[in-house]
C-alpha cells in the first residue's frame, strides 16, 4: 500500500496522520472576539502544546506517523509565484480587496517573511501593531479602527478534521460553514496543487471548498470500503451530502450513505462529536440523540438502477448498522454511562469523539473517566490524553486529527 491518501474505515491500523500544533493563534485571542472566532475560550497556549506533544507522542509511540499541516503547507510554498498567489488569495479570502492599499501592505509583509514562518503568522493572524512605519491614514483604512486584527487569527486550525477528509484514495476539500474557518481549507487545496509529493499523484477531490452548501469533515465517517456516514448537522448541509453521493458512486468503491440526522446546536456541531465508531460492532453514541425508542432520523443514499441516487428512510440505528456493515449485533457505547449528568458533562468535553487507530484501540480524553471506563468494561483499549487545555477549543481527538493512510480491515486482521 503506497499511496499518500488511503483511508477506507474508520478502525483500520493508523499508519499517517496529520495534525496541527497549536500556535501563537491562541494567544490573539480575547474574550471580545471569541464569538467571531468560534471558540468558546481562551486555552493556555504553553500547556496546550505540552498536551498536543503528549498527543503527538501517543500515536508515535504506537507506531502511527504524524504529519503536520503547517510544514506540509511550507513545503507547498517554496516557489516564489505559488507563494504570491496563496498569499493573495488568502486576502482576499479575509476580505482584504486587491484595490485596498492594506492588501499590498500584507503582501509585502508576509513575503518578506522565510516560508515557514510565513504560514505561522498567517495562522496566528496579524496584529496592526506587528506592522510597523503605517501612517495613520492608512491603518484608519481597515473597517474597524478598534478592531486590533488586519489579519484574523485561525485557532480552529489544530481540528485538522474539519478543512478536509479522506474517503478512499481522495478528500473532501471543505466549503466550511462559518466565515472564521473558510480559509483553513486553503492549505490542503495547496498541498494537494504544490506539494512535491502530492502534486503528481493525481488524488481526486471528490468535492472542493468552491462547491455550494456547507459541508466539514468531523460529519464524514468512513463506515467501511463502501459505506460512509454522514451527519447532517449544524455544519453539514444535507444538499452537500447529495452532491458528495452524486460524485462518489460510480467513480470509487463506495455506493451507500447513511446520512444521519443531529440535533444542530453548538454542544453537538459534528457527526462524531456524538458518534464514532470503534470496532467493527463496536460504536459510541452520546444517547440524548436519540428518542426513548432508540430512534434517530436516518435517509440511507443508494444508486438505483438508472445510475440516480435514491433516498430511503429509515430510524432505527441498530437496524441500519447491522443491515449495511453486514454485522450480527452491534454495541452503542453511551457517553458517561447514559447517566443524564455524566453524560451531558463527557459530552461537553468530547467524550464521544474517540480516534480509532486500530480495531478496539482507541484515543480519548482523560477527563472524560466516566466514559472511559466504560469502554474498557466493553473491551475497547484505551490511550488517555491530557485535555485541561486542548478540550477548551470543543474538540476531542478525532477533531485534532486528518488520517491520511489506513490500513484496509483485510491487512489490519491478520
Amino acid at each position: 500500500m503506497t499511496d499518500l491518501i488511503h483511508v477506507y474505515s474508520e478502525i483500520g491500523k493508523l499508519k499517517t496522520v496529520m495534525l496541527h500544533r497549536p500556535g501563537k493563534e491562541l494567544e490573539n485571542l480575547s474574550p471580545d472576539i471569541l464569538n467571531r472566532m468560534l471558540i468558546d475560550d481562551i486555552p493556555y497556549l504553553k500547556i496546550a502544546q505540552k498536551e498536543h506533544d503528549y498527543f503527538a507522542h501517543t500515536l508515535e509511540k504506537q507506531g502511527v506517523h504524524v504529519v503536520y499541516l503547517e510544514d506540509l503547507l511550507a513545503q507547498s510554498l517554496t516557489n516564489k509565484d505559488v507563494r504570491t498567489k496563496f498569499v493573495d488569495q488568502l486576502l482576499e479570502e479575509s476580505n482584504i480587496k486587491k484595490e485596498d492599499p492594506l492588501h499590498q501592505l500584507l503582501m509585502d509583509y508576509l513575503m518578506a517573511l522565510p516560508v515557514n514562518d510565513m504560514v505561522k503568522q498567517i495562522i496566528a493572524g496579524i496584529r496592526k501593531n506587528e506592522i510597523q512605519n503605517i501612517t495613520p491614514s492608512l491603518a484608519d483604512l481597515a473597517e474597524d479602527p478598534d478592531y486590533p486584527f488586519y489579519l484574523d487569527p485561525m485557532p480552529n486550525v489544530y481540528f485538522t478534521r474539519d478543512q478536509q477528509a479522506a474517503i478512499a484514495n481522495g478528500m473532501t476539500i471543505n466549503r466550511m460553514t462559518f466565515r472564521a474557518r473558510r480559509r483553513e481549507s486553503l492549505f490542503m487545496e495547496t498541498i494537494l496543487k504544490h506539494h512535491p509529493k502530492f502534486k503528481d499523484a493525481n488524488i481526486p477531490v471528490w468535492r472542493d471548498r468552491y462547491t455550494h452548501g456547507r459541508l466539514e469533515g468531523g460529519d464524514e465517517l468512513v463506515l467501511n470500503n463502501h459505506v460512509l456516514a454522514i451527519g447532517i448537522s449544524q455544519r453539514t448541509s444535507a444538499a452537500a451530502i447529495t452532491d458528495l453521493a452524486h460524485s462518489l458512486f460510480g467513480h470509487s468503491s463506495y455506493d451507500i450513505i447513511l446520512a444521519i440526522k443531529i440535533p444542530h446546536n453548538h454542544a453537538m456541531m459534528h457527526l462524531d462529536t456524538v458518534f464514532t465508531m470503534i470496532n467493527y460492532d463496536q460504536f459510541t453514541v452520546h444517547p440524548f440523540i436519540l428518542d426513548k425508542a432508540g430512534k434517530i432520523d436516518i435517509y440511507v443514499l443508494e444508486q438505483d438502477d438508472h445510475g440516480e441516487v435514491k433516498i430511503t428512510p429509515e430510524n432505527d440505528l441498530v437496524k441500519v448498522l447491522k443491515k449495511y456493515l453486514h454485522v450480527s449485533e452491534i454495541d452503542l457505547i453511551p457517553t458517561g454511562n447514559g447517566d443524564p449528568i455524566a453524560a451531558a458533562r463527557e459530552q461537553w468535553n468530547d467524550g464521544s469523539n474517540t480516534l480509532a487507530i486500530a480495531p478496539g484501540e482507541v484515543v480519548t480524553y482523560d477527563r472524560n473517566y466516566v466514559s472511559n471506563d466504560l469502554l474498557r468494561k466493553h473491551g475497547i483499549l484505551v490511550h488517555k490524553i491530557h485535555s485541561s487545555e486542548l478540550s477548551r477549543g470543543r474538540g476531542g481527538p478525532r477533531c485534532m486529527s486528518c488520517p491520511l493512510v489506513r490500513e484496509d480491515l483485510q491487512e489490519a486482521e491478520k
